[in-house]
């Protein structure tokens, strides 16, 4: 059976819980942020750290952060749940120098998937065009709109401190991966 729809997939902060990353920056930077903290995507404006210094920490730390990341709530089960009618393309702007670690995290937390692009600093919008994406899930604000108007496809904004700014209507914000499913389930009925 082929598969009927084609689902795009942001990784850190949509299936990852969007927190994950403050362990290791308050560890770094010996401070005590949460997640209601982080009003900007951007983490070094959010420490009040030089962008360059926080770059280079993270670039050293990232592939030990990407190991082992808590998941949201229920994203394993609805991801396969749509896994039979659905590709799954997950497209981050990870670097490839996390591809290995990345496939390592995917298979050993058991989320199905089809396809993996690794775009960097590149738009998600041409991973995403070559996919045929119909939906996609997002949680940095910018991205969502992009892929939402030049895509011309709703996109699933998962609520964020960082990523209040208005949004397209076809920027559907919701708390949670059971919201996400709702919306999924009334607009593509699986």
């Amino acid at each position: 059976m082929s598969k009927k729809y084609s689902f795009g997939i942001d990784i850190d902060g949509t299936v990852t819980a969007q927190e994950f990353l403050l362990p290791f920056i308050n560890k770094k930077f010996q401070t005590n942020l949460v997640l209601a903290d982080i009003k900007q995507y951007d983490l070094s404006q959010a420490l009040s750290v030089d962008h360059q210094i926080f770059y280079d920490w993270f670039k050293e730390t990232e592939i030990e952060m990407y190991e082992n990341p808590p998941l949201q709530n229920e994203v394993i089960r609805i991801l396969n749940n749509w896994h039979p009618v659905t590709n799954l393309n997950f497209i981050t702007a990870r670097e490839t120098n996390a591809t290995d670690v990345t496939t390592s995290w995917l298979k050993s937390s058991k989320i199905p998937y089809d396809a993996l692009h690794i775009v960097g600093n590149a738009s998600k919008v041409h991973a995403a065009r070559t996919q045929n994406v119909e939906l996609f899930f997002e949680d940095k604000h910018s991205n969502a709109v992009a892929l939402s108007e030049e895509l011309d496809i709703p996109v699933i904004l998962f609520d964020a401190p960082y990523n209040r700014e208005p949004s397209p209507k076809n920027v559907i914000r919701v708390q949670n991966w059971t919201e996400a499913e709702n919306w999924v389930k009334k607009e593509f009925g699986i």
